[in-house]
């Protein structure tokens, strides 16, 4: 087992806990734009480092001020206010390949603009689950679906796992993404007891074990998708800034990845 990594489970886990609890939407907001600002100079930099494309850095920083005012800016104006910064950024990000006389090239652009809508826009489905009825119950779904899932495929698979899943992430194992799904859904149901039996909720069990096993297999494809970035770049982890986890990018890319579809799956409860 890698210490370092259990340390900082063990450290993050209960500052995690902290704000999930006693947090209200605008300091959530506040947090989530932070770790969108970290996780957009870590993907920046690992494409700049390896010389595979010149991403415009200035405007994805600014998206992520758009997640701050999420829950300030009144609902009847969030999507119209969203409908005009999308065209906005494109046309900014064409404007420099004017300018730059095509110095920035249109795969420049193309990776900033991923980089806004995988990073900035995933993340801020976190503050929407939180932001909804019950928003403090229903991000815990969000983190054992997502982290349930890294914990037992990580145990398992380092114990049992004989067959390889992928080349993109060759430490990973069939046997330990079975075991996430199972671990996912088991702690899924066991958090679902008790709001059900302690808190006097009716949340179907088997619907959210659906549900749990669904996110596992988002969140294990959102593991996937950023392990894609990092060998296409050639970076081991996106930062060091958790101690045996890597960048804020390494540890929270399955959570912001399963962050949009359990927002919609959540409605179902």
């Amino acid at each position: 087992m890698n210490l370092k990594r259990i340390i900082s489970g063990v450290v993050g886990v209960p500052i995690a806990a902290l704000i999930f609890i006693f947090a209200n939407v605008y300091v959530m907001d506040t947090i989530i734009a932070v770790l969108a600002i970290i996780s957009v100079y870590e993907y920046t930099k690992c494409f700049k480092r390896a010389k595979k494309a010149k991403p415009i850095a200035w405007i994805s920083y600014i998206s992520c001020l758009i997640l701050p005012l999420l829950h300030v800016i009144p609902n009847g104006q969030l999507m119209y206010t969203i409908a005009l910064i999308i065209p906005l950024i494109i046309f900014i990000l064409f404007l420099h390949i004017i300018i730059s006389n095509m110095k920035i090239t249109i795969k420049d652009v193309s990776v900033t603009l991923f980089g806004i809508l995988y990073i900035v826009a995933f993340y801020a489905f976190i503050s929407k689950i939180f932001g909804m009825d019950n928003g403090k119950i229903y991000i815990w779904y969000v983190a054992f679906s997502a982290w349930g899932t890294d914990v037992f495929a990580y145990i398992i698979g380092r114990r049992f796992g004989k067959h390889k899943f992928s080349q993109i992430s060759p430490n990973k194992s069939i046997e330990g993404c079975i075991a996430g799904i199972i671990g996912a859904v088991i702690l899924t149901i066991i958090y679902t007891f008790i709001l059900n039996k302690g808190f006097n909720y009716t949340i179907n069990y088997v619907i959210i074990g659906v549900i749990g096993a669904i996110l596992s297999i988002v969140s294990q494809v959102g593991d996937f998708s950023a392990s894609s970035i990092k060998r296409y770049t050639g970076v081991k982890d996106f930062g060091n800034l958790i101690p045996g986890h890597g960048g804020i990018l390494d540890r929270f890319d399955s959570f912001m990845f399963t962050a949009p579809f359990a927002f919609f799956l959540l409605m179902l409860i």
